[in-house]
């Protein structure tokens, strides 16, 4: 018996000719089956999903969705997708800023999750919580959550809908070890449901779960040939092809260039630290030295307070100035201003990055790390500039300059930015989740440039969940622990 087509790209090829695959697009995705697009960062992988919801203008082809009978459905009804940007659904960057989350009383009426689902069957929406483990994020506002807890909030969401088929964009990125167990659990458990078809979209062939029947991987904008499971695990020369390793380059001239003598002694010295937000401990009774030139993994779950740590060093938090921080051998509050703490400052999260899709060219991008900005506020001189077209070189994205930075995939986007970390030559670096959404090869790449980056003098912060992905530089740890 022939398979029900579910959803279709029938020889699909979009208007606007940048936007383009090598060849017209022809994908059938059937009842029953569960998919993983394999590629790497800029392969087009995301935009192939784009397409399939009709986000761009097709020239020619069609999209065709079809129900268990056969007849004609809509996309939105058919399909529903998740991805790091959607979290622009649940926070309005538009009328909010990049601080507004440590800035308690500024909220500008910003919800609780439970408003978000007000109109969901409570039944399904239980069982969806209890299935993720987030029942207790219901009564919290949306803009304390972490990217994490965003992520998982984002997938239930999705479901309460029923969607035949789910798209999950790199799901496993920001997740704690214990949730990335939990997703993938529950992707199983997903897989299992008689009217509901997964397809992930990643970055990474270690990420795809077992029950995927089909693989297809794409490259430089083209489909390749569509593999099972085992066929595409077992064909190392196709995995090889998709993730090229990427040599590191000889980068000490531009390295030596920017060399220059540290006067201070400590980076930042943090006593007796206490952050509270309404009847919510985030961080207790906490002390922390970090010296020059030690470089530290800062871990924990997820909603440990991490981030809320990193913002007081950063300056973004106003309840730095009720607590005991100095900052290069300088006390908070005697007289600095935050761009005074900043400048000596590269600092990258997932939060920022959320913050920063503007359509601003990419050049621009890297270059307003000159000015600690979020938006290229003030324009680079030509030596500015200069600089930061190499920083773009050394991250491999300068074919990107002139393009908008809404027009390139989250991967690329988060390379850009870490040429924005750098452009400065910062005396501490504070990496939170740099690597993410960055595929295999990128990732050993850019854990690469951050070790030859260091050297000794330099002071380093990095957070992430995995621990393959901690520099071999980094020699001490703070563990947080989630305060109940």
């Amino acid at each position: 018996m022939t398979q029900k087509t579910v959803v279709e790209i029938d020889n699909a090829v979009t208007r606007f000719e940048h936007l383009r695959f090598r060849n017209p697009i022809y994908w059938q995705i059937k009842k029953g089956e569960h998919w993983a697009v394999v590629g790497p960062n800029g392969s087009g992988k995301t935009l192939l999903v784009d397409i399939m919801l009709r986000k761009h203008a097709l020239k020619s082809g069609e999209i065709i969705c079809k129900d268990s009978e056969g007849k004609s459905q809509t996309i939105t009804s058919t399909i529903k997708s998740v991805a790091f940007t959607d979290i622009y659904s649940i926070i309005d960057t538009q009328n909010s800023y990049y601080q507004q989350r440590w800035n308690k009383g500024d909220e500008h009426d910003v919800p609780v999750v439970r408003d978000l689902v007000s109109k969901a069957d409570p039944l399904w929406l239980h069982t969806l919580l209890e299935w993720f483990d987030i029942t207790e994020l219901m009564d919290k506002e949306v803009n304390l959550l972490s990217s994490g807890e965003l992520r998982k909030f984002l997938i239930v969401r999705s479901l309460l809908s029923k969607p035949r088929i789910l798209i999950l964009d790199n799901p496993f990125i920001g997740l704690d070890s214990p949730s990335r167990k939990i997703l993938n659990d529950l992707l199983v458990r997903l897989s299992e449901l008689e009217h509901l078809q997964v397809v992930l979209v990643l970055s990474n062939p270690e990420d795809i779960p077992v029950f995927v029947t089909h693989v297809l991987p794409v490259y430089n904008k083209e489909l390749f040939p569509v593999e099972s499971y085992d066929s595409f695990m077992g064909n190392v020369s196709l995995i090889n092809c998709l993730f090229k390793e990427k040599s590191v380059d000889n980068n000490r001239s531009i390295y030596n260039e920017n060399e220059k003598t540290l006067s201070f002694n400590y980076a930042a010295i943090l006593k007796n630290i206490h952050i509270k937000y309404g009847k919510r401990t985030i961080l207790k009774d906490l002390d922390w030295q970090i010296k020059r030139g030690e470089k530290w993994a800062l871990l924990g779950a997820n909603g440990s307070g991490k981030s809320t740590l990193l913002s007081l060093i950063c300056g973004d938090n106003p309840q730095a100035y009720a607590n005991d921080i100095t900052l290069f051998d300088r006390k908070r509050g005697t007289g600095e201003s935050i761009w005074d703490i900043k400048k000596r400052i590269g600092y990258i999260s997932p939060e920022m990055h959320l913050y920063y899709l503007k359509n601003v060219r990419c050049l621009d991008v890297v270059g307003s790390g000159f000015f600690d900005t979020i938006g290229l506020y003030r324009k680079c001189n030509e030596s500015q500039e200069k600089e930061a077209l190499a920083w773009m070189k050394i991250f491999r994205v300068d074919h990107l300059k002139d393009v908008s930075f809404l027009n390139i995939s989250s991967g690329e986007q988060r390379l850009v930015l870490l040429a924005r970390v750098f452009v400065k030559n910062p005396d501490l670096l504070i990496l939170d989740e740099p690597l993410h959404g960055l595929d295999v090869t990128n990732k050993k790449y850019v854990k690469k440039l951050i070790e030859d980056f260091c050297g000794e003098d330099k002071s380093l912060i990095y957070v992430t969940h995995y621990e393959s992905e901690i520099p071999d530089i980094v020699n001490q740890r703070l563990v947080l622990i989630k305060n109940e």
